[in-house]
């Protein structure tokens, strides 16, 4: 039995979870006495959503911030460009 959260590197097998426990636990395993192990595993895959979850909003606020550092450059830019251009002198063709 595999539970995933949307990515293959964030699933854990029964089996893997089963290998991580102490000897003793294996035991109660075998005699399939462990009504913990399931609710074990959901609680280690909602603290991988969630540190997946929390990466994903640092990064997206790292990126946000250098868009926002852009834009204000590319505004900077624009702002200099306009009030540095000159209109071209009159013609006196009339």
């Amino acid at each position: 039995m595999s539970i995933s959260s949307g990515s293959a590197s964030a699933s854990i097998s029964k089996s893997e979870f089963l290998s991580s426990l102490p000897p003793w636990r294996r035991w109660l395993a075998k005699l399939n006495w462990h009504p913990t192990i399931d609710a074990q595993i959901r609680a280690l895959e909602s603290e991988r959503r969630t540190q997946l979850l929390e990466s994903e909003i640092v990064q997206l606020e790292t990126e946000n911030k250098r868009l926002a550092d852009l834009e204000s450059r590319l505004d900077a830019l624009l702002l200099s460009a306009d009030s540095s251009s000159q209109t071209p002198p009159a013609t006196g063709s009339n």
